[in-house]
């Protein structure tokens, strides 16, 4: 699993100034399982990066009033993250940016809140929030402060994509002799209570001689408070050196006006051993179990609790013991939750009854009642045949076929024995994938019965049918996909996604070309002596085995006046002008006769749409030639499969290849080489899996 951890583009990701988010980061890496495949992404001009696996982003315009920092920070991104194979994208502090990842790359997104969302761009109101959880698989938030304050004026208080995972730390390796100190770590100002400290220490040190006190931090706007002599400021440290100097002291004090979104310095006061002074602020009484809560926020309260703790040396002793003791969040453990809720993103990616080998059920017609004469273009077929060769187990069931030899027995409810017969195997089979394939005889109700059954089930869909605009049966295709839109996680579809936009939620549905399978595609015509020179065939429908008395199809207008223009050459068409269709092994007879074949479909040319043809003539090695609209040029290349512009530009183009068997040979064999190389059976069905999973593949970028 491949996880990319976006930073906030001001934190920066260095020993030198580290920020909280940082050190969260870099902390949760160290035990994690995908410490060798979790890239860190942030923008910083300090080169002493916390960890190896740091990818810095360069900012230009921080001081530009053109494009806001943020949002140039998030192109930059995207535009990286666009070369890569991410599973995972891990937004830290930023809701801002969900938006443009979400829309742009097709990984799971996780958003980290360390701070009150409703403070946030992109989460200040109720309705921003809900939105969030729309788009993202998982919401984590630092404490139950931050958690309640996403869900605050929302009818929600809790949802099953939230966690809340604490900054964490491991218990000190050493344990040394305490000095009589006492400290504050954080920023110099007065949300931090400073203040309060500074006035506390003053009236304490003259008191107790024996004792210094210590301040660790900084602050831009510092503002000058009255500190006694023996209470030093060290100024900014790096985190180890705070760790170090929390061990041998005895107490340390966070006394926050803010209401602070967690309290890492308590956390980290308390696992050294630190007799621990906290306010009651924000998600500070989070952090540990073992500190004493300021009844009240002022000095003379701290300066009270500070003397009796001094002066209650085992009291003292007894506290600094039990903190180091009882770690309240310890890195290892949350390290290991955080793994266990990204594997959970993908249910079947590390964890499997088989060894990561799924179970599926695939439903589609066989072809039984046409005695199978389309086992050539079956594309059902070819997917069982590719995830068996993957190592996946496949149950086949073919629902017309069923539908059909039971109306014989009983013509009542057979769609309703269909259901049972559908809910009876898969309890007894228990499939971790159910994939369709134009498939009108499961009932939706079925599918949520499944759901029932398994919780961790995929379902998915595919739809060779074109989809593309002007066709009179497009509307109708689209609708039989979209009926079990509500019940399915997946569709995948031979036409390009986006041209459905205006119809359907695009999130989901993914391309797929036609697959080749060297058992059905199993000719090499190119080193044949074909008699014919261009092949063409068309159908009325698969479940008819000859014409349609009175169907226009306008392909036919086309291929009369292509027949005419190469009257002299012999031209191989069948499925229209009166001359049938032809099928299996008269299929193969005829098409491996023929030098070269046309690969034109109905409707309009359409981004990526082809009848399941083109992997009959290019798997056959046929010179193929196809419409230039069809945009296959992102998959093929001009030395792989002839694009024609128009019929007289496909004409000329026939008679030239026709008389140069030499180019026409080498491009037909190198197209089919790609063809298999790229689209055969096994990667467009590892492709529908792993789309089905979750799991990212970019088959066809």
């Amino acid at each position: 699993m491949r996880i990319a951890t976006i930073l906030p583009y001001k934190e920066n990701y260095s020993s030198r100034e580290a920020g909280a988010v940082s050190l969260w980061v870099k902390d949760f890496l160290k035990y994690s399982k995908f410490i060798d495949s979790n890239i860190i992404y942030g923008s910083t001009s300090y080169k002493d990066y916390l960890s190896k696996n740091y990818k810095n982003i360069k900012i230009k315009s921080i001081n530009s009033k053109l494009i806001s920092s943020t949002k140039e920070y998030s192109n930059k991104l995207i535009n990286s993250l666009k070369k890569e194979n991410f599973d995972i994208i891990e937004l830290h502090n930023r809701p801002i940016m969900v938006d443009d990842f979400v829309k742009n790359i097709e990984s799971k997104i996780i958003l980290y809140f360390h701070n009150d969302p409703s403070s946030m761009k992109g989460a200040k109101t109720a309705q921003e929030r809900i939105d969030l959880l729309k788009k993202v698989d998982k919401i984590i938030f630092i404490s139950n402060w931050v958690k309640n304050k996403f869900f605050e004026n929302t009818n929600l208080n809790n949802h099953s994509k939230t966690e809340i995972i604490y900054h964490s730390i491991d218990p000190s390796q050493k344990v040394i002799k305490k000095s009589k100190q006492i400290v504050f770590v954080g920023k110099l100002n007065e949300a931090k209570g400073y203040d309060i400290f500074c006035d506390a220490i003053n009236r304490i040190m003259d008191k107790t001689p024996k004792w210094k006190a210590f301040s660790i931090g900084d602050e831009k706007r510092f503002k000058y408070y009255p500190k006694h002599k023996r209470h030093i400021n060290l100024g900014y440290l790096p985190h180890n050196k705070v760790l170090d100097f929390l061990n041998k002291s005895e107490i340390a004090v966070i006394p926050s006006r803010w209401e602070e979104p967690f309290g890492r310095t308590a956390l980290e006061a308390s696992s050294r051993g630190c007799a621990t002074i906290i306010s009651n602020r924000g998600g500070l009484p989070e952090t540990t179990n073992e500190a004493i809560i300021l009844r009240k926020l002022d000095s003379i309260t701290l300066k009270n609790t500070i003397l009796k703790l001094i002066k209650d040396n085992k009291r003292r002793k007894m506290i600094q013991r039990k903190s180091r003791l009882n770690i309240k969040h310890l890195l290892k453990q949350n390290s290991f939750k955080i793994d266990q809720m990204r594997t959970a993103l993908f249910p079947f990616f590390y964890s499997n009854t088989n060894n990561n080998k799924l179970r599926i059920l695939n439903i589609y017609n066989l072809g039984q009642k046409l005695n199978h004469r389309i086992y050539h273009i079956s594309i059902g077929k070819k997917f069982t045949n590719g995830f068996i060769r993957n190592g996946h187990d496949v149950i086949e069931i073919s629902d017309r076929d069923f539908i059909r030899q039971n109306r014989n027995l009983n013509i009542f409810n057979i769609k309703d024995k269909f259901q049972k017969y559908l809910l009876e195997t898969f309890k007894n089979y228990n499939p971790d994938l159910i994939i369709f394939g134009h498939s009108q005889n499961i009932d939706t109700e079925t599918l949520s019965n499944f759901r029932n059954l398994n919780k961790n089930l995929l379902i998915s869909q595919w739809n060779e049918d074109p989809m593309m605009n002007g066709l009179a049966d497009s509307m109708y295709n689209i609708e039989k996909i979209k009926n079990f839109f509500p019940y399915i996680d997946h569709t995948f579809i031979t036409t390009h996604p986006n041209l459905l936009k205006k119809h359907l939620s695009t999130n989901n549905i993914h391309y797929f070309l036609t697959p080749v399978d060297r058992n059905i595609e199993c000719f090499d015509v190119y080193n044949l002596n074909p008699k014919n020179d261009i092949f063409y065939a068309m159908s009325h429908g698969v479940n008819r085995a000859t014409l349609k008395k009175g169907k226009i199809d306008q392909r036919s207008n086309f291929l009369k006046s292509l027949k005419k223009h190469l009257k002299n050459l012999n031209c191989d068409f069948y499925g229209f002008d009166n001359i049938e269709p032809i099928w299996g092994s008269l299929y193969f007879n005829a098409l491996i006769n023929s030098k070269m074949g046309l690969n034109l479909s109905r409707g309009k040319p359409t981004k990526y749409y082809s009848s399941n043809r083109i992997a009959s003539l290019m798997g056959n090695g046929l010179l193929t030639f196809i419409d230039k609209k069809t945009n296959f040029n992102n998959f093929f290349n001009n030395d792989e499969i002839v694009f024609y512009e128009s019929l007289l530009d496909l004409v000329d183009k026939v008679r030239f290849y026709n008389k140069n068997d030499y180019l026409r040979i080498k491009i037909a064999k190198k197209g089919q080489k790609k063809y298999f190389d790229n689209f055969n059976e096994s990667e467009i069905s590892k492709y529908i899996v792993d789309k089905s999973i979750g799991k990212l593949n970019n088959l066809f970028q």
